[in-house]
């Protein structure tokens, strides 16, 4: 059995692949959603690879069936002595134990650890005007557009607007609260953090969804570092299920 090994482990890491790419949405928890064609050919690419390897090693073990029984006896011993043979060391098996845990238990998201680590300061990247939002209140915006305008645009367009923002919940040690989203260029290994700290109402659970609903509340000069993260004056926090695809387009 320990022969199918490598035919086993690439089956079920490309049966996790397709699992969370081609059967579900829980892709888009890693990657953006331009890659799914490149994840369910990889997906495919490696069943059929496990295929291919489980014909060879079984026409492999009938052509050299003859030959095998002849030195079974020593050859036996010599795996029991040693714990490994012709298909590789035991503890081997141990490389199905991931595939097969992303298999069964994709992990979630990224949330509030990782945008915690990241630090707040960012490098001003210059003032400037930006064009006007859609007209009627509230505005729904990205918290990443959110940040951009609220730190970098000299035309004050967020000045008078209600905006509508929706992420999960962060905290600090002082209680302070944000509504964050993180953003990806690729992939979740590119994630930076954008957020919006929230005032005029209570902070739900750590990691927990919500949109909340208010004004710009502004804080320090244009471009400064006093001005990050952003300010919002809410009106309402509503409670929302996470969505599909939790990261913005960065």
């Amino acid at each position: 059995m320990r022969r199918y090994g490598p035919a086993v482990l690439l089956a079920l890491v490309g049966a996790a692949i397709l699992r969370v790419s081609l059967f579900s949405e829980l892709y888009l928890r890693y990657v953006q959603a331009g890659l799914r064609p490149y994840l369910v050919i990889s997906g495919v690419t490696l069943v059929l690879l496990a295929a291919a390897v489980a014909v060879v090693t079984r026409g492999a073990e009938a052509d050299g069936g003859d030959e095998a029984d002849a030195g079974a006896p020593e050859a036996a011993a010599h795996e029991h002595d040693h714990g490994h043979g012709p298909a590789g060391p035991r503890v081997a098996w141990v490389l199905t134990l991931p595939a097969l845990a992303l298999l069964l238990f994709p992990p979630p998201a990224l949330g509030s650890y990782s945008a915690e680590r990241e630090a707040d300061r960012r490098a001003a990247r210059g003032v400037g005007t930006f064009p006007a939002l859609p007209a009627g209140n509230p505005v729904d915006l990205a918290l990443g557009e959110f940040g951009s305008r609220a730190v970098y645009d000299s035309g004050r367009s967020l000045r008078g607007r209600t905006v509508r923002l929706t992420g999960f919940v962060t905290r600090d040690d002082d209680g302070t609260w944000y509504v964050t989203r993180l953003l990806v260029s690729c992939c979740a290994a590119d994630a930076t953090t954008a957020k919006a700290e929230v005032r005029g109402a209570q902070a739900p659970p750590v990691d927990a969804w919500v949109t909340v609903t208010g004004t710009w509340h502004p804080e320090g000069r244009l471009g400064s570092d006093a001005a990050w993260p952003p300010v919002v004056d809410v009106t309402s926090v509503q409670r929302v299920p996470q969505p599909d695809s939790p990261y913005e387009r960065r």
